[in-house]
């Protein structure tokens, strides 16, 4: 049992090791002490005294004075508040898709599409997209909408836009090609 223990505790105290150990230590301890950089210099905080006692809290709407000094005028253009919303004006007009239209009598309709993959058939004076677009002509390529907007100054003013024909055809070679 004696001769194990001994055997047991030479195999410990193996001296090539602890020699390499300790050169390894020596070469750690002799490499140059590199500098740390210091710190950025950190500027003081300037404090700024907001004083809005005479000023309109941004938060707040324009009051009729302040539009009228800005150079608003009344043009008599507004959204018709009391008007029913029609279903394609709870969605944004770049969203629908025309697909075709259809004529008997000679009153022409447009066939839309929503993103539900509902078809609608509008016509002349019916209402699209967001904001409060009307729709003007209807041609075998196109819808032309005025549409209503706000402007910089608490107003509105008319936009014109247009809801083009999609080519299906186009479309189905752009999904088969890969």
């Amino acid at each position: 049992m004696l001769l194990i223990a001994g055997m047991l505790m030479h195999g410990c105290s193996n001296n090539e090791k602890r020699a390499e150990l300790e050169a390894y230590v020596k070469k750690i301890k002799s490499r140059q002490i590199k500098e740390i950089e210091p710190l950025p210099e950190v500027k003081p905080y300037e404090t700024f005294t907001y004083n809005d006692s005479n000023l309109r809290s941004p938060f707040m709407p324009s009051t009729p004075t302040e539009v009228a000094k800005k150079g608003s005028n009344d043009n008599g253009i507004r959204p018709d508040a009391n008007r029913r919303k029609e279903p394609l004006e709870g969605f944004p007009l770049d969203s629908l898709r025309m697909m075709g239209t259809l004529e008997k009598n000679g009153k022409r309709w447009a066939v839309v599409v929503d993103t539900d993959g509902t078809v609608h058939r509008i016509s002349k004076g019916n209402y699209i997209g967001q904001h409060d677009g009307r729709v003007d002509e209807i041609t075998e390529e196109k819808m032309l909408i005025t549409e209503i907007i706000p402007d910089a100054n608490g107003g509105w003013r008319e936009r014109k836009a247009s809801l083009a024909l999609v080519d299906e055809n186009a479309m189905l070679k752009g999904k088969t090609k890969k």
